[in-house]
């Protein structure tokens, strides 16, 4: 994972890039449209999502929104303001927002996605579903609302939700498009803590330093083994799973790991 480094401050532009050690914050920024997703924004994402594949340092990504929301989903007046290039344009921002899900997806860092206002549409959710974790305040708002809009969530929302939420609860915030309170989301699993309005920056990340704290490579195979394991036989598991891990407890980092716990000092990881 050789490659440019990440610069320590803030990077310009409407997806802003900084690394806190060893945890890249990826914030949204266009608070004047409540962080809506236009194709400028998704180019920003995706460009800042590679430099994080690309920098070794990089071992948790934070993301955020600038303002009071953290996504409210694609920017609809942007849309409106397209007349007979809206099709075209839907595609091309449709194109992009799936490789910024399939990004964070296959990053091999977690995601830990702190979430305020709201987070909407098939670019907000689709952004909170590509998360490994997910922290909230109790005032975010959660909604797949395209069907309002006679249009339909084909970033990832309709076929990652319900693998997510329990099926029907998963169908009402698809067929209805409606908007529900944190507190609803955090009860069926899709929300690991809700925290006091304000909180939710801070307490992802903590939760991200925790992650960044452990071996990179133990946590970079576990995401793999987590994700990829969904779609095995039962018959199956544990042989692709021992594939997986058994580099991890031959590497530099499990001897690492084993001397620290005895000498009773912080490991110093290799990621290797």
């Amino acid at each position: 994972m050789a490659g440019a480094a990440i610069e320590e401050m803030v990077t310009a532009g409407p997806a802003l890039l900084r690394l806190h050690g060893h945890v890249a914050h990826l914030e949204l920024n266009r608070p004047e449209a409540a962080n809506g997703l236009d194709i400028e924004m998704l180019e920003g994402l995706h460009a800042a999502l590679h430099r994080c594949i690309a920098d070794a340092r990089v071992r948790v990504v934070l993301m955020s929104g600038k303002g009071a929301h953290f996504c409210a989903g694609g920017d609809v007046q942007v849309f409106a303001s397209k007349g007979a290039d809206l099709p075209q344009y839907i595609r091309r921002a449709t194109a992009l927002l799936q490789e910024v899900i399939a990004a964070l997806i296959h990053l091999d860092a977690p995601v830990v996605a702190a979430v305020h206002g709201y987070s909407a549409g098939g670019g907000g959710m689709g952004l909170v579903c590509a998360s490994d974790l997910v922290i909230a305040a109790e005032n975010a708002q959660f909604g797949l609302t395209e069907v309002k809009r006679g249009l339909v969530a084909n970033a990832g929302g309709l076929v990652r939700l319900p693998r997510q939420l329990p099926a029907k609860i998963a169908s009402e915030l698809v067929l209805t498009g409606d908007i529900v309170p944190a507190s609803l989301l955090a009860h069926h699993g899709l929300i690991n803590r809700l925290v006091p309005s304000g909180d939710a920056l801070n307490a992802a990340l903590g939760c991200a330093r925790k992650i960044a704290a452990n071996g990179p490579l133990a946590v970079a195979v576990s995401r793999q083994v987590l994700s990829a394991s969904q779609d095995w036989l039962s018959t199956e598991m544990f042989e692709r799973q021992y594939q997986l891990t058994a580099p991890v407890f031959k590497s530099a980092d499990a001897r690492e790991g084993a001397s620290a716990f005895a000498e009773k000092r912080t490991p110093i990881w290799r990621g290797e």
